[in-house]
């Protein structure tokens, strides 16, 4: 019964820390923030093979574990890479969208030279 106890002074002690993040004022709401770029060691199998080789030395059962672990993070990044954008596209079509996209910021880089050439920007001078 004690333990019960403990573990209702500690969520009632937990329940005011909650309660100032939500006493902000609702006309100062913000986006929540983006979030962070993925670590490298997100897409790092080293570590995982690491760990096999460390319980094949010492004959651990665990390394079944381990090794479902890595079978899991390579289905993973097999879904991470079939959803990445282009990659559908086949390497001489991305070569062709290279070149497209290059003659556009040419093209682009062109005019915007001779509208800077027309002297109808320039600042009057005091």
């Amino acid at each position: 019964m004690a333990s019960g106890g403990a573990a209702a002074s500690a969520t009632a002690t937990r329940a005011p820390a909650e309660e100032p993040p939500s006493a902000d004022p609702p006309a100062e709401q913000k986006p929540p923030p983006p979030p962070p770029p993925p670590v490298q060691e997100e897409f790092s199998f080293l570590p995982l093979v690491h760990d096999i080789i460390k319980c094949m030395d010492k004959d651990s059962q665990d390394v079944h574990q381990v090794l479902n672990e890595l079978k899991n993070k390579f289905q993973e990044m097999r879904k991470l890479i079939s959803s990445m954008p282009g990659i559908s596209v086949s390497p001489e079509q991305q070569q062709q969208q290279l070149q497209s996209l290059r003659e556009q910021v040419r093209t682009k880089n062109e005019l915007l030279q001779k509208y800077k050439s027309l002297c109808m920007f320039e600042i009057p001078k005091e």
